[in-house]
């Protein structure tokens, strides 16, 4: 795809006075889509829509057709949020020209539609066919960076074989390409400030780069919203109200390390300690993980239901004790923030994580959890047991993740995102 200079834009408000009007181009949505990257999506949207901005989205071209939903139409709504397909007659036959149509056709909604910014997020070809958008329409854009998706894939590499993805000809390439996407934005989202400091370390400057990390719905926090101790959460999904309940809420990869955990719940059971684990999601470590359940003998004392809707979850966080991110000690978990640790503390749970600065920034320096040196379930167990022993540090630490949440709902990060339009071209 060409580039070349576009005339910037000094602003992302309307020439109406009526503010920004942001459109969205998207890697994939609900409803057809159910991941924390959609799922983040739509918070974001609802949440702009509520503060009073215009905000509009678009999924790459030819989703979702191209996951295997021939029928969908080119236009659904959920919860309000209207996702408009990008679906022509015939998809471009190479790769180059698939982004070049994409281009063609944000564009062109992009006019109809009045925006006037254009906002993507990772990977890198969402950024080449937003920035070509940007330059036929003459708009600002903003590039989101949600991930390190080329770290996550050496994460996902079997052991043995991560050493040499990372020192592979794909993984700079995917790196550079990504850095280079960011710079040629007029601004870039990332999630924590850890990432931020190292995109900055690269050369980006620091005054086009801002933080709008991983929030909760305001909702959440009402306890009217459903039972708050665990036990009664328990009943209501009709577990058992006794054990000391620990687990999460996660996608099953390899990098969460989840069979960290479960080797700690083995070795608090083998003390006597009448631990309990959740395990609810889906993914390629599922089998694996499965297999351990039954290598440890640990049978009833782990309950695995799947995937299950954002509603469901959240009586899932409620009947744990304690809910545990167990990351293991690579470069994505060093850098990008998890959702699902916030939205526990939000339900009053406290939270043991691994020792990792993208994790240190949202549980321990807030004080709404404990840290854990990563990769070691005598480490893991050793803290559990002690927060079993501990209810009254429970109730701190809930406590604590509480008030933490409370300064990062949808509705905060909207009024983030708003200044970032607001001020788009000032850096330049």
């Amino acid at each position: 795809m060409p580039r070349g200079d576009r005339r910037r834009t000094r602003s992302a408000s309307s020439s109406t006075g009526e503010g920004p009007r942001s459109l969205h181009l998207l890697t994939n949505s609900l409803p057809w889509t159910q991941s924390g990257y959609a799922l983040r999506s739509h918070a974001v949207l609802r949440a702009q829509a509520e503060l009073g901005l215009t905000a509009g989205a678009t999924t790459r071209v030819g989703y979702p057709v191209t996951v295997g939903l021939p029928w969908a139409a080119d236009r659904d709504v959920v919860d309000g949020v209207a996702y408009t397909r990008m679906l022509p007659p015939r998809l471009a036959p190479t790769a180059e020209q698939r982004l070049e149509q994409g281009a063609r056709l944000l564009a062109d909604h992009a006019r109809r539609e009045r925006a006037t910014v254009l906002h993507t997020t990772t990977h890198f070809p969402n950024a080449l066919v937003t920035e070509a958008a940007a330059r036929a329409t003459g708009l600002p854009w903003v590039y989101e960076m949600r991930g390190q998706l080329e770290r996550t894939w050496v994460a996902g590499r079997p052991d043995g074989l991560r050493e040499h993805a990372a020192a592979s000809e794909r993984y700079r390439l995917w790196r550079d390409r990504e850095l280079e996407m960011a710079c040629a934005a007029d601004h870039v989202v990332v999630l924590s400030e850890v990432l931020r400091d190292e995109v900055v370390a690269r050369g980006l400057p620091p005054e086009r780069v801002t933080v709008v990390p991983n929030a909760v719905d305001a909702t959440l926090l009402d306890d009217a919203a459903g039972p708050t101790e665990p036990a009664a959460a328990r009943r209501d999904l009709g577990l058992p109200d006794d054990g000391f309940w620990v687990g999460t809420v996660s996608s099953l990869v390899g990098y969460e390390g989840l069979d960290v955990l479960l080797h700690a719940v083995a070795l608090l059971r083998a003390e006597g300690v009448d631990a309990r684990c959740a395990v609810v999601g889906d993914g390629v470590s599922r089998p694996s993980l499965v297999r351990l359940v039954d290598e440890l003998r640990l049978g009833a004392a782990v309950v695995m239901p799947g995937r299950v809707p954002p509603a469901q979850a959240v009586r899932w966080h409620r009947a744990l004790d304690v809910f545990v991110v167990p990351r293991r000690d690579v470069e994505v978990a060093r850098t990008v923030t998890p959702l699902k640790p916030v939205e526990a503390m939000a339900l009053g749970r406290p939270v043991v994580a691994s020792d990792l600065p993208a994790l240190a920034e949202v549980v321990g320096a807030p004080g709404a959890g404990l840290l854990v040196r990563p990769e070691d379930p005598r480490a893991l167990a050793d803290t559990l047991r002690d927060l079993q022993a501990d209810p009254a540090l429970r109730r701190r630490l809930a406590d604590r993740g509480r008030d933490f949440a409370a300064t990062r709902t949808w509705r905060t990060m909207a009024l983030r995102y708003r200044t970032v339009y607001e001020n788009l071209g000032s850096e330049r």
